[in-house]
């Protein structure tokens, strides 16, 4: 498993490099710098608590060609790549649509 990162989702809280100091440094502005590396398997619950502190969801373990790990990769939440019709919330905190099946107009998609 490697660890990547997100750069336009992260906003440089530093989360990450206090959660993993051997893995991810920060550089000048603050924003991770992470090593291209396997994540040593010691380390590994370490790194999964890592990305499910980083508050942006910039960070994420992924399973690379040559590692040999069982699992795929790990993210605390799924990318949402379009809702189904009717899937909408009906009730959206954020934009108060109205319509449970089309998301607001500003909906981007990963």
């Amino acid at each position: 498993m490697r660890l990547r990162v997100d750069f336009i989702a992260c906003d440089g809280r530093g989360v990450c490099a206090e959660a993993l100091p051997g893995l991810i440094s920060l550089d000048d502005w603050g924003f991770p710098v992470v090593r291209d590396q396997v994540v040593p398997g010691r380390r590994l619950a370490d790194a999964r608590a890592a990305v499910r502190a980083c508050p942006k969801l910039a960070l994420r373990l992924e399973r690379r060609a040559g590692d040999h790990e069982p699992v795929r990769s790990y993210s605390p939440v799924m990318p949402v790549t379009a809702w189904p019709a009717g899937m909408w919330p009906a009730s959206d905190p954020y934009h108060g649509a109205a319509n449970p099946s089309t998301p607001p107009s500003d909906f981007r998609t990963q």
